[in-house]
Parts: C-alpha cells; structure tokens; sequence
C-alpha cells in the first residue's frame, strides 16, 4: 500500500492558516461572524488563522462549510491556485495533511490551480478510526471508492459498509460517520463535486 508523505505540521498550518485568512476576507466576515457561523470558537479561529494550532478534521470540515468552499481548499496554497501551471498536479505538488485526533491521513490529488468543478482526494483511514462530520452542505456530492480494506459510513438512518472496489455516491445533506471498524487500515479515493470546488 502506498502512504502519502506528509508536510512538515508547521507547514501545512501556516497553509491552512493562510487559506482561512484569505476566504474569511473574501467572505466579509468577522472572527465573531465566521464563529457564530460555523460553531467553531473565536479563539479557536485565531489560534488557526495564526498556524498555532493543529486543527481537526472536525473543526476544520465547519470552518470549510462556513466560508462555503470544500475541505480540501483549504489545503492549497493561495500561490498555486493564483500561478498559471501546466495541468497536472505532480506527486511532489499534492499536499498530505493528518488528523490530529483520528490519525486520518488526506492527499489532494487534484491541480488546485486549475478551475473545475471536482476534485480528488486519497484517504488513509487507520484501523479503529472514526471521524464524525457534523456539518453539512448540500451543495456538494462525493463518491467514494475504496481502494483497500472496508470502511462503514452512517448518514441518518442509512449505514453502509463498503469493501474493497465499492463506491458510494452521497450528497453531504446530513451529518456523516466515517468508521473503519477492522484491525487492518483502509483507503480510498474521493471525487468531490461542488460549485465552489474551483476556488
């Protein structure tokens, strides 16, 4: 199985720190708005947009939904997105950030520089893990296609339990679980459609 190679945590917080800054801007929100808004504390905002703290995926999937773009966005650099760059994405260009609470690991894929309404995304989910999203955007659909082990997703009342090759097409309409409940680490691979995917 291949495993993504992470950034240095310092560097993937400043990015991430750099891309709240820059869609709270463009959004005309105040610390105070942007916390009322997606339910994640001010001081925590700050803490993120100073990169002096390792946010969750939780926390970060709010804030995402908040400023109306995908989780993934907020892993690109601002100066990527803003280069003119031949349309491929190289390994060595597609950054790889980890859960601090699950030990989830996410791979963008995808060029962030080129305009489209999708983007890929490799997940390494540890055995054991479970990370529980709990916003929603029904502006986005995803398929997610496992490519090694079995992971459960739980959206309301709806469980399915995906194996290896499997793909599930879901809107994120609802709050959703991500369980791997085997001894052995899954991954797989999400394409994610949203209008706001290209920012």
């Amino acid at each position: 199985m291949h495993v993504s190679i992470l950034e240095e945590p310092a560097d993937i917080n400043q990015r991430i720190a750099a891309r709240v800054r820059e869609f709270r801007a463009e959004s005309g929100l105040s610390l105070e708005a942007l916390a009322a808004k997606s339910g994640v504390s001010r001081s925590m905002i700050s803490l993120i947009e100073r990169g002096e703290s390792s946010p969750t995926a939780v926390v970060l999937d709010k804030l995402a939904v908040a400023l109306g773009v995908t989780l993934a966005t907020l892993f690109n650099s601002s100066s990527e997105v803003a280069a003119r760059k031949e349309p491929v994405a190289r390994r060595a260009d597609q950054p790889a950030w980890q859960d601090p609470d699950s030990g989830y690991r996410r791979r963008n894929i995808s060029p962030s520089w080129v305009s489209q309404p999708m983007q890929i995304v490799e997940v390494f989910f540890p055995p054991r893990a479970r990370v529980a999203f709990e916003s929603s955007d029904a502006r986005t659909c995803q398929q997610i296609w496992l490519l090694d082990g079995a992971i459960d997703i739980t959206q309301g009342s709806e469980r399915y339990r995906l194996r290896e090759g499997d793909c599930l097409a879901m809107q994120l309409d609802r709050p959703a679980v991500f369980h791997n409940p085997t001894a052995k680490a899954a991954r797989y691979a999400v394409v994610i459609s949203t209008p706001s995917a290209g920012r």
